[in-house]
């Protein structure tokens, strides 16, 4: 349900919008999250690569790399978000509406992409860890 003052992702901006500081909020909470995940990575770095075979210890140090990337990559994603939302929204205030559409939820699909993938992994990882001892 979509509110009054609320302009839903992919929509096109047609009339004022509220200056307060919502695209900074939502870029802050991404750049958590893009903590969040750098951190758990660095942490799989760690962890993995005891857990398998010391035949197989450096696939253990897959995932960690590809969460670390994707963190910088979450990471500069908000920023350019934030700076697109915020250039849309203040166009919008503009005597002339803007035909710019908001950005959608491309980000948030990364991300639960991301999460179910590394999840496969650690499970895989504990599963092979759990068969070989």
């Amino acid at each position: 349900m979509t509110g009054q003052g609320r302009i839903p992702p992919g929509s096109l901006v047609s009339g004022p919008f509220d200056p307060g500081l919502q695209p900074e909020r939502t870029e802050l909470a991404w750049r958590r999250t893009a903590l969040a995940v750098a951190i758990g990575s660095v942490v799989s770095l760690r962890i993995f690569p005891l857990l398998l075979p010391s035949d197989a210890a450096a696939w253990g140090l897959a995932p960690g790399v590809v969460g670390i990337g994707a963190a910088c990559a979450f990471w500069l994603a908000a920023r350019r978000r934030q700076l697109q939302t915020t250039a849309t929204l203040h166009a919008s205030n503009a005597a002339e509406p803007s035909t710019a559409a908001l950005p959608g939820g491309g980000m948030l699909f990364a991300l639960t992409m991301l999460a179910t993938a590394f999840g496969a992994v650690s499970l895989t990882i504990v599963a092979v860890s759990l068969l070989a001892h």
